[in-house]
């Protein structure tokens, strides 16, 4: 999908508040957090098709932010996304054609929320299109965006402080050969910084004297180490970036 050429999108006409995240005050932090284990992040899923994956890691910022907040882990509709947020229904997204979370995040809170996997179920993985934007299932409770949060970019430090606090939504490289074909430990592939995919960061730890970033990615759970690539974690990828970009582009919603 052609993420990248949608980044730099207007956001004149946001009506959800977004905040830019301040400078860590260095806070100490843990060796490791896993939100997987913690039980805030949903099965891996499939996006098929479609180019649908800011979508994926939406609904997975949102499940994070929603299981932190009320303690229930809820599957969220990448359906109604894909199918709703655009220009016809007061959103700025293009289904199978590409996205962005921000503005995902700004739609949600929008329309009071965002439906459940189950009242409204993802199917553009096989149609390899949206679909009609469907009204007959209603939001889950409390599940309402009010603000979210642009992370500092190129600092290690401060998405490290964010993921600590709950899953993030960040934007990284995905076409290169050496990433579609990674399958287990810390990646060490060639992987540069023209965004043109939208994954769910999960967590952080060290392996093997190797620090990284845990991510869920939307390829189903046979692609990569079920589902998940470890990034190496630390600025001295790619000028400061991060590997893969991951640094650029990190955002998560607030309830």
């Amino acid at each position: 999908m052609d993420f990248s050429k949608y980044i730099h999108i207007s956001d004149a006409f946001q009506r959800v508040a977004k905040k830019q995240s301040t400078p860590s005050t260095n806070n100490p932090l843990p060796e490791s957090v896993n939100w997987v284990s913690k039980g805030a992040v949903t099965p891996v899923k499939d996006q098929g098709q479609c180019g649908s994956c800011w979508s994926f890691s939406t609904t997975g910022a949102l499940e994070g932010a929603y299981y932190i907040t009320y303690g229930k882990l809820q599957s969220f509709s990448e359906q109604q996304l894909v199918d709703c947020d655009n220009f016809r229904h007061g959103g700025k997204d293009l289904g199978c054609n590409g996205g962005l979370m921000d503005s995902a995040f700004t739609w949600i809170g929008d329309n009071d929320g965002l439906c459940s996997e189950h009242d409204y179920p993802y199917v553009s993985g096989e149609t390899q299109k949206s679909g009609t934007c469907q009204t007959t299932c209603a939001p889950v409770a409390n599940s309402k965006i009010s603000e979210f949060v642009d992370i500092v970019k190129s600092s290690d430090d401060e998405m490290m402080q964010a993921v600590y606090k709950q899953p993030v939504s960040i934007a990284i490289e995905a076409d290169q050969r050496e990433f579609q074909l990674y399958k287990s430990g810390v990646f060490t592939g060639t992987c540069g910084t023209q965004l043109d995919h939208g994954v769910l960061l999960v967590g952080y730890d060290t392996e093997s004297s190797h620090d990284y970033y845990l991510v869920k990615n939307s390829w189903s759970s046979a692609w990569g180490s079920n589902g998940y690539i470890k990034l190496g974690r630390g600025n001295h990828y790619n000028n400061g970036d991060g590997q893969c970009g991951l640094l650029l582009q990190g955002s998560f919603p607030l309830l």
